[in-house]
């Protein structure tokens, strides 16, 4: 017989709060019995003021609590001597994040109406939404247009006369380079033709073996 576990769960219902246990998730939702909701909050504010403690102790941390009850009674840790400081020192930070928030929006509008007015100048460059433009906004765009184009022709005229000074020097090392071959061949040719010559002489005998020619 083939059994199939998906996974295993405890659950537990105290007076209207459920907790699963195992692969499940827990479930939180409003204690309705009086006195049970009475015992969880009393147990778990003083589990949540012990690890604030042990907290501020291990890390160093500067804790401050503040708990009010259904009731309306107030219960608080702080891990300095002043809670109001403690307050005062969150409430400064608050306002600086808050501060620094607003400069990082104001900032961000600008620089999108700044983008904005930018593609605006780039569609009036490449002649596009000109219907709009003034007599002075066409004639300044014109200007632009013209101071663009000298530009570009500078630029590239320089980079001509770049390459002719580059295509320039490679042809004086190609001369160069084609006038030691030259010598090179030179040489070998009159080396060849000497070794030719010394080849095409007669060839001379010694007396001696004239001589011995003779008697016999």
């Amino acid at each position: 017989m083939k059994q199939h576990i998906s996974f295993f769960r405890i659950s537990i219902f105290f007076g209207g709060e459920t907790t699963i246990m195992g692969r499940g998730k827990t479930v939180m939702r409003r204690i309705e019995n009086t006195t049970s909701r009475q015992v969880t909050f009393s147990k778990r504010r003083n589990g949540l003021l012990k690890k604030a403690s042990e907290l501020s102790v291990l890390c160093d941390g500067e804790i401050a609590l503040i708990v009010f009850s259904s009731t309306g009674k107030l219960y608080e840790f702080c891990s300095t001597t002043s809670m109001q400081k403690t307050i005062e020192r969150y409430q400064k930070y608050n306002k600086e994040v808050q501060e620094n928030s607003q400069q990082l929006k104001y900032e961000a509008v600008n620089l999108a109406k700044e983008i904005e007015n930018l593609q605006t100048s780039q569609r009036k460059l490449m002649g596009e939404s000109l219907e709009s433009c003034s007599l002075d906004e066409l004639q300044t765009a014109e200007t632009q247009l013209e101071m663009s184009l000298l530009n570009i022709r500078t630029k590239k005229n320089q980079l001509y006369r770049e390459q002719i000074e580059q295509l320039k020097q490679q042809e004086d090392q190609l001369l160069e380079e084609n006038e030691v071959l030259w010598e090179k061949c030179r040489s070998q040719q009159w080396e060849q033709q000497n070794r030719q010559t010394e080849m095409a002489l007669p060839y001379k005998t010694s007396p001696n073996s004239q001589e011995v020619e003779t008697k016999l």
